[in-house]
């Protein structure tokens, strides 16, 4: 009889784990995902700020896998477990399971001020994304149309709260869209005069960069206009605008990107879990008493060299792709090997031609560091088609300074 493997989530560890046990034609595998696409989202803040189209960084899950028989996707909502009878519980039904794989990924994290999310929405999702980059196109035309300067200052601002790569990019590419792409597209007001803020709580941006990389990405945010605020703290968030510390700034637009928690369906998990929820695993990723059930990617918390792996595509690929040959292994009778992270290094891009790679030893920046990452964000983008637009659009941008995204899709009464 075939084993049956579920695979809650169709993110990077879910669709490596995925493609790596569809090989073994005698076991059936079941993709569980509450959207029916996978979604790159270190490209999402490119369709927040109108420089990538949706279509560019999603793939249909079905699609991906329309040539593997072994493989069901079902668009559903996990909603509990029953582990002892081995059994995931959807909004539509109860499964059955041999081996189950938990990749449920991450959700935003406002450190228990849910009410912020209000004001501040985060960029998780394409929903997300839609919404953030409504909110900053409106923001141009609500200043374009303002009666006072306080008003249009108000539309003028940008604040981007969290110093990490994603606060980073979404900061660097709102500054390259104000000085250049919209530069010259207004009557009433000149985009170049908008106030970018990022805010980073710690001491400096992209901490897990080397000091003087960190140092270079705050260099060319500020040439994109940026303001860097470190060591400054958050303490509200309202609908005029943040305070930090004792300072209060108005500002039409906020975007939270200071952190994020592992997918509440963790919560129905036993066993040990960090302050951010993230289940903590044996050395071959398992949840402890529960050999059938892995646990990968950012909903995971995995020690290495005594510190947790972070919650970047790179881990979650690799978990993956080991869960799911563990599993291969038991079905061979083999020993179940250790997890061990290959750090590939890392990398942020701040705008064109403006980027910082630490790979080992090797720190780059600049030209050569942005052409890297966009080498490596096209390698990883799922589906030929998806990497030759993205391919096609950013070279229509590098060349002519224009964004073919600036659309915004208002709910119409």
């Amino acid at each position: 009889m075939k084993k049956k493997i579920v695979i809650i989530g169709a993110g990077f560890a879910g669709l490596n784990a995925a493609k790596t046990l569809s090989k073994n034609k005698e076991i059936e595998i079941v993709i569980i995902d509450r959207k029916n696409h996978h979604l790159f989202q270190p490209l999402l803040y490119q369709v927040a700020t109108a420089g990538l189209n949706e279509a560019d960084i999603a793939y249909p899950i079905r699609s991906i896998f329309s040539r593997k028989k072994n493989i069901t996707v079902l668009k559903d909502v996990v909603v509990d477990f029953d582990l002892e009878n081995r059994h995931v519980i959807t909004k539509s039904d109860k499964i059955k399971y041999d081996y189950l794989i938990i990749a449920a990924g991450a959700e935003e994290n406002y450190f228990g001020n849910t009410q912020w999310k209000n004001y501040a929405p985060t960029i998780k999702t394409l929903k997300d994304a839609q919404i953030l980059r409504n909110k900053i196109l409106n923001a141009f035309e609500m200043a374009e149309k303002a009666k006072s300067e306080n008003e249009k200052k108000k539309f003028l601002t940008f604040i981007i709260i969290g110093g990490g790569p994603t606060g980073v990019e979404l900061a660097g590419a709102i500054g390259e869209m104000t000085r250049i792409t919209l530069a010259k597209d207004f009557r009433n007001i000149d985009p170049r005069l908008s106030r970018i803020i990022l805010i980073e709580a710690g001491k400096r941006i992209l901490p897990s960069f080397d000091e003087k990389l960190s140092t270079k990405a705050t260099r060319d945010l500020e040439s994109l206009g940026v303001q860097v605020w470190t060591n400054s703290l958050v303490t509200e968030i309202n609908e005029k605008g943040v305070n930090i510390g004792n300072e209060f700034i108005e500002a039409a637009t906020v975007i939270w990107a200071a952190g994020i928690k592992a997918n509440k369906l963790s919560q129905k998990i036993p066993g040990e879990k960090d302050k951010s929820g993230r289940i903590k695993v044996n050395a071959d990723l398992s949840l402890p008493n529960y050999p059938e059930i892995f646990i990968c990617g950012d909903i995971t918390n995995f020690e290495q060299n005594g510190t947790p792996l972070p919650g970047i595509a790179p881990v979650a690929m690799q978990q993956g792709k080991h869960a799911a040959k563990q599993i291969l292994n038991d079905l061979k009778n083999k020993k179940r090997e250790p997890f061990k992270y290959f750090d590939k290094g890392q990398l942020a891009t701040i705008g064109k031609s403006k980027a910082i790679a630490e790979i080992k030893n090797i720190k780059l920046s600049g030209f050569i560091a942005w052409f890297t990452w966009i080498f490596v964000h096209i390698l990883y983008l799922t589906g030929f088609k998806n990497r030759l637009f993205v391919m096609l659009q950013w070279g229509w941008s590098y060349f002519t300074f224009k964004k073919g995204a600036r659309l915004i899709i208002d709910n119409e009464n």
